[in-house]
């Protein structure tokens, strides 16, 4: 349904809303205030004993693995012995006072999201699920975010311990003495020179930002479009507007904080370049590189009138390319008004990287069943994944046989990224999420898969390749047991072949750091466990993958990501599917 385009229409409506939404905002902010302390209460209790428990651990193994690392260099380890009691020290601090903070934010602001989001949505008994949503939930996601955070401490941490001890022969850090002096020299000038510009700028575009933030506002108010078309944002954005010069103080001082860091860094380009020169050229651009990025956020006109000379020896530093502005009606690429204003709860969850584990997950299961009935995933790997020796043929072989299956099909569908799901999603350079986790994840998929095109495999090479990805990091013996062909000819491309299954397994090891991995994790190996009981009983399932546990904001992404990302297809049933994942939210 379009938002009312008439100025009369729009303002009854927006006088008939009010008694709705601050009905909603009262009883949210009721039930917030409720489940706020107990919810504080128990995230701080239970992030506190995790953390607490684990602190002497982390000490000593964090010295012991620094001591026993091959990566770094004498003078770096002794450097670093100085330095770790601070991060130490203020580990336990830093992560009681934000547990603190975020069960308190958690537990008031997520019966209030729950409570918005419960009309609008089709659900039947809305005054039911307006009074009921948010308060259950809340307490079983408090406890899932203990649990998240208990995984990061136990298996993050040790997982990035042992990639410190482990040997890379490509890798080697050492402090270089000798740069170190003009390093601190640059740095030193760099926050003496940058600090005061970038302030100053910052308080010279402060007045554009206020007022054009504010009429960018009030038209949205009016016309019920951008954070107000979405009645769980209203209570927010109408906050906005009276709170906004409060943001705008905010990131003015967020600019001249941020500049001690943007100038002091250009210690660290001397360091990199070798070169103390760069290292003031860096001094000059990033009063332009900070100038064009305002311009950018505030819509103003596009560069900078600052000079912006090159700070790095091996590329050109090219001008960053504009981005979207936050207060324009469109950006800076496109010239077409929207016909309608992205939905915030779409746009929230799309920016969400914790989500794309749960697709991934999804094709585990669907990928681990057939292996488990193929044998090549056997019994004692799935007891290996429920005790503590977490067998690397699930936790990371299957993971990374599932991302090399999606590139093995975008090959041959010719795509010009990577299709996820059954092919109806597609992510290219173009469309793929800006979030830094699918930066370090899709960006080296993208370069596998060309290379991977580029080899030319045949069928039995493809199938070689497959087991490599799942088995590599198991003995030989079962990897040569496993494949029945001939082994892909010449020995280079094994070799070849070999290196990209290193590199894919080493994106999901990065992956499993994440929270919410190990979690997932779990529930996949307790659905391969009951598949193999399954298989023994002689038994088989009928209905295909038997869906993995995941939130009802999963399956919204699933569909945003369809209405996104698909190619344009013609109108052949195809709101059916959306139509019954909606159903799948409503039961869940």
């Amino acid at each position: 349904m379009e938002p009312p385009r008439g100025v009369l229409s729009s303002v009854w409506n927006f006088i008939r809303f009010l008694p709705y939404f601050i009905g909603l905002l009262l009883l949210g902010t009721i039930k917030g205030i409720i489940f706020c302390p107990m919810v504080c209460l128990i995230m701080t209790l239970g992030n506190s004993a995790a953390l607490l428990g684990l602190w002497p651990v982390h000490c000593v193994w964090t010295y012991y693995s620094v001591f026993r690392s091959k990566q770094l260099g004498p003078v770096l380890k002794l450097a670093l012995f100085i330095c770790i009691p601070i991060p130490l020290v203020l580990w336990p601090v830093l992560g009681i006072v934000g547990s603190m903070v975020g069960g308190a934010a958690y537990g008031f602001l997520s019966p209030i999201f729950a409570t918005f989001d419960a009309i609008g949505t089709g659900k039947s008994d809305e005054l039911i699920h307006c009074l009921y949503d948010g308060t259950w939930s809340t307490v079983k996601g408090c406890f899932t975010i203990i649990r998240d955070f208990s995984d990061v401490c136990f298996h993050s941490y040790f997982s990035y311990m042992d990639e410190l001890q482990g040997e890379s022969p490509n890798r080697k850090y050492e402090i270089r003495l000798l740069h170190l002096p003009g390093a601190v020299i640059a740095g030193v000038l760099g926050f003496l020179i940058d600090m005061p510009t970038i302030s100053l700028i910052a308080l010279y575009k402060s007045p554009y930002m206020l007022f054009k933030g504010w009429n960018r506002l009030l038209h949205d108010l009016i016309g019920r479009e951008g954070p107000f078309l979405e009645t769980i944002c209203v209570p927010f954005a109408g906050l906005a507007i009276i709170l906004w010069p409060l943001a705008v103080v905010g990131a003015v001082l967020g600019s001249m904080v941020s500049s001690i860091f943007l100038g002091a860094y250009a210690g660290i380009i001397v360091y990199q370049e070798s070169s103390f020169w760069m290292g003031l050229q860096y001094i000059v651009a990033s009063v332009s590189i900070y100038d064009e990025y305002s311009n950018d956020v505030l819509d103003m006109k596009e560069g900078s009138c600052f000079p912006r000379p090159r700070y790095r020896k091996n590329d050109g530093d090219a001008p960053t390319p504009s981005r979207e502005g936050s207060f324009s009606k469109h950006g800076s690429f496109s010239k077409k008004p929207p016909v309608r204003a992205p939905s915030f709860k779409n746009v929230f969850l799309e920016l969400n990287p914790l989500e794309f584990l749960d697709g991934l997950f999804e094709e585990c299961q669907c990928h681990g069943e057939k292996l488990v009935s193929e044998g090549l995933i056997t019994p004692q790997d799935i007891e290996d994944a429920k005790s503590s020796k977490s067998s690397r043929v699930i936790s990371i072989g299957l993971p990374a046989y599932c991302f090399l299956r999606s590139l093995l099909h975008s090959i041959k569908a010719n795509s010009a990224g990577i299709l996820l799901g059954e092919g109806d999603t597609e992510v290219i350079s173009t469309n793929k999420p800006v979030d830094t986790l699918f930066i370090w994840i899709l960006n080296p998929l993208l370069i596998i898969k060309e290379q991977i095109k580029a080899m030319n495999l045949t069928v039995a090479e493809e199938d070689y390749f497959c087991k490599l990805v799942l088995l590599s990091d198991d003995n030989t013996d079962r990897l040569k047991h496993s494949f029945m062909g001939t082994l892909p000819e010449p020995e280079i491309k094994r070799a070849e072949l070999s290196a990209l299954a290193r590199r894919l397994r080493g994106i999901v090891r990065s992956a499993s750091r994440f929270p919410t991995f190990k979690r997932r994790y779990d529930a996949l190996v307790r659905i391969l466990s009951e598949e193999l009981a399954k298989k023994k009983g002689g038994t088989d399932s009928a209905n295909g993958c038997k869906p993995l546990p995941r939130s009802k904001s999963a399956l919204i992404v699933r569909i945003f990501s369809q209405k996104s990302f698909k190619k344009e297809k013609s109108n052949d049933g195809s709101g059916v599917e959306s139509q019954q994942i909606m159903r799948d939210v409503e039961i869940e």
